[in-house]
Formats: C-alpha cells, sequence, structure tokens
C-alpha cells in the first residue's frame, strides 16, 4: 500500500533529481535558458553553434554576458554543450583538419560562457581499425586542446565522451572503446556521457534485472562510476542490439519504463544530471517526457 509519506518521499526525489532537456538557442544562447526554466528543468544542454556546418556564427561579449546573468537567474546546473554533429575526431582523411578546428571552437565557446561539460561523440573509423580509429579520437582531442589545458582544469569543464549505438562504424559502442578513449586523454579533464538509448541499441539491455546489473557491473570496472558525468536519458525507438541511433519518448520505446527506471534510479548514478533528448514532435512532447521521467524515479 502506498502511503502518504511514501508518495511525499517520491515527490521529493523527483524534485532534487537533475533533470533537464536540449532546448534552441535561436535569437541568442541565453533563450535557452529561458526555455529549460519555463519548462520545469534544472539542468539543461545546449549546441553552442550551427550542429550541421562547419561555420560558426561568432559569439559576442553582449551575449555571453546575457548567457551568463540569465543563467545565474534561473539557477540551473550543470550547463551541457553537445558538439557539432560534422566532427569526426576518429578520421584520418581531410575531415580530421576540420573537426580539430571545430572542436577547438567548441572548447573555447564552452570557457567562454562557463559551461560545465561538452559532450561529444567520438566519431567514425571510415575503414581504419577499431584501434585505429581510438588512437586517431584521442590525438584529435588532445591536438584540439593545445594551449588550454590549464584553463580546462582550472574552470573544471570536462569533454566528455557519449556511447554510440554503433551505426555507420562508429566507435564508442562499448564501455571499453569509451574507457580505452579516456585513457589515451588522461591529460585533460575527461569523463562519459551515458546515453540510454544508444546503450540499448549497441547490446546492453536494461529492460532485463540481471543483464542491466552485469551492464552496470562492466560500466564500473571497465570507466568506473565516478568519470560518468551526464546521462542521455532517452528511450530507444530501435530494437535491442540493432546499432541504429533512433530516441523514443520515455516509456514508449524499446526500452521501456521499467528498464529506464533502472537507470534513473540506481545509486551510483542517480545524482547525475539527466538530459532527455527525445522527439519534440508536438508542443507538449518535452513536459510530457518529463514528468514520465519524474515519475519513473523510485519506482
Amino acid at each position: 500500500m502506498v502511503t502518504e509519506s511514501m508518495k511525499m518521499r517520491k515527490k521529493s526525489r523527483g524534485e532534487e533529481v537533475r533533470l533537464g532537456l536540449h532546448t534552441g538557442i535561436a535569437g541568442g544562447i541565453d533563450r535557452s535558458i529561458r526555455e529549460a526554466a519555463a519548462k520545469g528543468c534544472r539542468t539543461w544542454q545546449i549546441f553552442s553553434r550551427n550542429p550541421r556546418g562547419w561555420a560558426a556564427r561568432p559569439l559576442g561579449d553582449d551575449e555571453i554576458a546575457r548567457f551568463r546573468e540569465a543563467r545565474d537567474e534561473a539557477g540551473l546546473d550543470p550547463c551541457v554543450i553537445h558538439a557539432c554533429y560534422l566532427i569526426n575526431l576518429a578520421a584520418s582523411d581531410e575531415v580530421r583538419a576540420k573537426s580539430i578546428a571545430a572542436f577547438r571552437d567548441e572548447l573555447e565557446r564552452g570557457l567562454a560562457i562557463g559551461a560545465d561539460f561538452l559532450v561529444v561523440h567520438p566519431g567514425s573509423a571510415r575503414g581504419a581499425s577499431v584501434d585505429e580509429a581510438i588512437e586517431n579520437c584521442a590525438r584529435a582531442i588532445g591536438e584540439a586542446a593545445a594551449g588550454l589545458e590549464e584553463a580546462l582544469w582550472r574552470s573544471g569543464f570536462h569533454i566528455l565522451i557519449e556511447n554510440t549505438a554503433g551505426q555507420g562504424g562508429q566507435i564508442g559502442r562499448s564501455f571499453s572503446e569509451v574507457r580505452d578513449i579516456l585513457e589515451l586523454s588522461r591529460d585533460l579533464p575527461t569523463g562519459m556521457c551515458l546515453d540510454t538509448a544508444h546503450s540499448f541499441a549497441a547490446g546492453y539491455d536494461w529492460r532485463d534485472a540481471g543483464a542491466a546489473a552485469t551492464a552496470f557491473s562492466e560500466l564500473d570496472r571497465l570507466v568506473g562510476f565516478e568519470r560518468v558525468r551526464v546521462i542521455h536519458f532517452n528511450d530507444s525507438k530501435s530494437a535491442f542490439e540493432s546499432r541504429v541511433d533512433r530516441h523514443w519518448h520515455i516509456g514508449h520505446g524499446e526500452i521501456g519504463a521499467d528498464g529506464l527506471a533502472r537507470v534513473i534510479n540506481h545509486p551510483k548514478l542517480c545524482h547525475l544530471p539527466f538530459i532527455l533528448e527525445t522527439p519534440q514532435d508536438d508542443p507538449g512532447a518535452d513536459p510530457r517526457n518529463l514528468q514520465a521521467a519524474r515519475d519513473l524515479i523510485d519506482q
């Protein structure tokens, strides 16, 4: 029987968990904060630039000041940046130089606005071996961050490697591949962003209690819970082990409510920021998904 005290405890936990959304920057990056606050977020994620183009509009001093002021007023924490989709840090062809330059720009923007985390997909091997691609990725990160090391450590601005579904030759499909990238980047403040939909499509089954326990154990053994800094909290439209990256509404995908509840309630993860990247296919989608995530807490 659910008592009033149990309901109050669950409500309190729901208010404590740092849930957030990816919000837009059209009209200025400070707009993202107002949207996140209006939707009831405690944290949020943005693109700091055009996510689908190499060219980036510079951030002016006034825009940076407005962003910092709006964040102070809203009290949202932490600020997560998602890197441009075109960046392929694992590349060894002509895309490599463009990717390093764009990633350098992402780092400089993050430092300028006082962001906490920069999430990046490690990239595609493009015909190279996985080991070669991992080495390429780590070297590219180091080259992009050259000269910024002290500023990154001092500010606490972390580079987070996001696990992938493995689609299109992407590296980072397994926790061991993420671990290897992090181990080669120890001179920089780095960590992991765990994406629930990507991991499910890659072969980590959150639906089954035993399989989920094995996945958590592997995550801790290979990466370490202390290095997981952000959760991308998404259901999956794609089937288990499909290696296809398709996010879906919380509790309505292939992972389902029970599987996602195992992640958001895990004692080593529940204190982290949970960012929803669920479809925005109608005006009510974000509030519904946030509430669906809250409903999983202490389930």
